[in-house]
């Protein structure tokens, strides 16, 4: 089955996903439009519900009403739940680019990032150092500064954050690489983030696993916001590890099921160090026997049974992107669709080119927060994640000035008033995702207009 045009994904639009309305989101909005489905630039927080996913879960509701326990082993759709997983594995396995061994659909993405640093950080007095990005989505830096205490050492001095250059928001890969250079010898892991989710950078996974390797490290990535976003290599890019939650850009609902890659390299000499029943050979599971088995692979690493409403929940998004032909095509729908609204947005008067000196100081915090000028200053935006599309996902990060002010609470709040859905990093970020799946070239349109007008209203208030 050939992948559908760009223009029919527009259909898969309207068939396969329920947009919020307008009236939903409490949009203040002329009557006649209160039932159009709003602009939701969200999907790097909450993909949205798909028809399929409702569906499937209405299935096993009614499974579990009418053959209790019985549907583990006796499933009148021929999803057994006792082997729910193999389900969603092979889709996963696409989408990250793997081997079904080396993907397990299993728990939440903080589980698995600490069963994976059990499994993989093995510091050393000499090599005890953890290299990531500063800033950090704030569960992984409590994962690291606890995995640290755990083997002994002080957080302080066993975690490098590597942060941009001084008047900049994004890393440099020459940085990054120099920097696993020089401190390599004294490094255990390298984990990033493959898209950063404050600023959306897309880290150039292949670059730095490749880095890190040279040095003798163990290289894992948090996927979070790139499972479904970007394509990937995982196997071909020698990573070791990677960890994932699929409720963003994989649409499977609010804390929806994880899941984890372990290369198949490791397969024979690295065993699961937390081991759980489920991850114990398949064929003997029910058996019940004293000793633990492992799977081979990743879903070795399976504890308990997986929430079978979970699993069929992500297993309707991922069916769509199958039939939508995966990564490739999406990528290329992802790329028009973000440089259009990127586009769009730089085009109001409004917005501030993040190389003008003048927008330098206030952006870098250099002004003094008591200069009361400066924080009377006109209210503008610029975009902080990279201009470069290869370095980038959907996400662009819009920045409000000036800086610790109100203007990204009142746009943020004027954009809710007019439908359109982004979601607020405070004190000074809203992020808006046009995601490949679903949105679509109007919406671009609509976005940029609606934050027009917010700065238009936001002007006015003050004269």
């Amino acid at each position: 089955m050939m992948p559908p045009h760009w223009s029919d994904l527009n259909v898969v639009l309207s068939r396969e996903f329920i947009i919020p309305t307008n009236r939903d989101i409490g949009a203040k909005i002329q009557q006649e439009n209160a039932h159009q489905r709003c602009t939701y630039l969200c999907g790097n927080s909450l993909g949205p519900l798909t028809k399929r996913s409702k569906a499937l879960l209405q299935e096993e509701l009614d499974v579990w009403g009418t053959r209790a326990v019985q549907g583990h082993f006796a499933h009148p759709y021929d999803r057994e739940w006792m082997n729910i997983a193999d389900t969603v594995t092979p889709l996963l396995a696409e989408l990250v680019g793997a081997s079904e061994k080396e993907v397990a659909c299993m728990g939440t993405l903080t589980a698995n990032l600490h069963l994976m640093m059990a499994a993989f950080y093995k510091p050393t007095p000499q090599r005890f150092k953890i290299l990531c990005e500063g800033g950090a989505f704030p569960s992984d830096q409590y994962a690291f500064a606890s995995q640290a205490r755990l083997h002994g050492y002080d957080p302080n001095e066993a975690i490098i954050e590597m942060c941009p250059r001084e008047g900049e928001f994004t890393l440099r890969e020459s940085d990054i690489v120099d920097l696993i250079a020089k401190e390599g010898p004294s490094i255990s892991m390298v984990i990033f983030s493959g898209v950063q989710y404050y600023t959306g950078q897309l880290f150039p996974m292949k670059a730095i696993t490749t880095a890190a390797k040279a040095q003798g490290c163990v290289c894992g990535w948090d996927l979070a916001h790139a499972i479904g976003n970007v394509p990937m290599a995982l196997h071909d890019w020698d990573v070791d590890f990677a960890v994932w939650c699929s409720y963003k850009y994989l649409n499977s609902g609010p804390g929806g099921i994880g899941g984890l890659f372990v290369h198949n390299k490791w397969e024979n000499s690295l065993l699961p160090q937390y081991a759980g029943w489920w991850g114990h050979d398949p064929a003997t599971r029910f058996a019940m026997p004293p000793r633990f088995s492992a799977i081979p692979g990743a879903q070795g690493y399976q504890q308990s049974n997986p929430s079978v409403l979970a699993t069929v929940c992500l297993l309707g998004s991922l069916q769509i992107f199958k039939e939508v032909g995966m990564m490739g095509p999406l990528r290329d729908r992802s790329l028009r669709l973000t440089s259009e609204l990127e586009m769009r947005l730089m085009k109001s008067r409004f917005y501030v080119s993040i190389n003008e000196a003048s927008a330098q100081c206030l952006l870098r915090g250099v002004v003094d927060s008591r200069d009361h000028t400066a924080q009377r200053g006109q209210p503008g935006f610029t975009i902080i994640t990279p201009r470069d599309p290869e370095s980038r996902g959907s996400q662009l990060s819009l920045l409000f000035l000036p800086p610790n002010s109100d203007v990204m609470d009142r746009v943020f709040n004027a954009l809710t008033a007019m439908g359109v859905v982004g979601d607020e990093r405070r004190p000074d970020v809203i992020r808006l995702t046009p995601a490949a799946l679903y949105n679509t070239l109007s919406d671009c349109e609509r976005a940029a207009s609606c934050l027009e007008k917010a700065f238009e209203g936001l002007t006015k208030a003050r004269l």
